[in-house]
């Protein structure tokens, strides 16, 4: 087995084993209803088709309209499918789709689970049609939440065991080498780790103390001859 497979299947392992009970997570407090609403709250139109990579049980694709969802884990692909997301497995460094075929592609907490985030980016550029977009939705690395889960993931909890978070700064010059361009910024989750979370509403731009921003990224339109 090559060190690529070998790393998601490593990654996604825990997801497929306990998809039922990282379903329910979502259930729990209102951390998912931020996050759907800052993505909801996004201004730049979103045409399809849509896709997620890194859908997991569908709560987000559900939500946004998506309609397919790409994940290594069968499992949770399952759930989503119950949701009305048209299942499909797979990786993001390797996606099982023709190129200009999406409307939008959405990276929600994936980046952190993905061996080479650079090449998922690439493979995001390839599949978007011309004008297209992608939003990536993430935990910056420096912010509380960053520090809070990379905790979590160094005592050995098992859903963050191959996750490495990433700098907002760092995802941005990626898109930029890739050919993508960064069109809007949101930022929420402005509540420390460990105390109780309520409902917020998402802001523009980005947030030092955000522990979930959005990167909306563009592929360029096509030149005329």
């Amino acid at each position: 087995m090559d060190s690529s497979k070998k790393f998601w299947r490593l990654s996604s392992e825990v997801f497929d084993q306990r998809a039922e009970e990282y379903d329910r997570w979502f259930d729990d407090g209102e951390l998912f209803g931020i996050e759907r609403e800052a993505l909801l709250g996004l201004t730049t139109p979103l045409i399809g088709p849509k896709v997620e990579v890194g859908a997991g049980p569908g709560r987000f694709a559900a939500a946004l309209g998506v309609d397919l969802g790409i994940d290594p884990a069968m499992a949770p692909l399952q759930i989503a499918a119950q949701r009305g997301v048209t299942p499909c497995r797979g990786i993001g460094e390797e996606l099982p789709l023709t190129g200009n075929s999406c409307g939008a592609v959405f990276l929600l907490f994936t980046l952190c689970f993905l061996e080479d985030p650079r090449k998922a980016l690439r493979e995001c550029h390839r599949v978007l049609r011309p004008g297209g977009h992608l939003v990536i939705g993430m935990v910056p690395a420096e912010s509380p939440w960053g520090a809070h889960l990379t905790a979590k993931r160094e005592a050995g909890n098992p859903y963050y065991r191959q996750a490495r978070f990433r700098t907002p700064a760092a995802v941005t010059q990626w898109l930029t080498e890739c050919g993508l361009t960064v069109t809007e910024q949101r930022s929420t989750l402005h509540q420390p780790p460990g105390a109780r979370v309520v409902a917020e509403q998402s802001r523009p731009g980005l947030s030092p103390d955000a522990g979930f921003v959005i990167l909306v990224s563009e592929k360029g339109k096509a030149q005329s001859r």
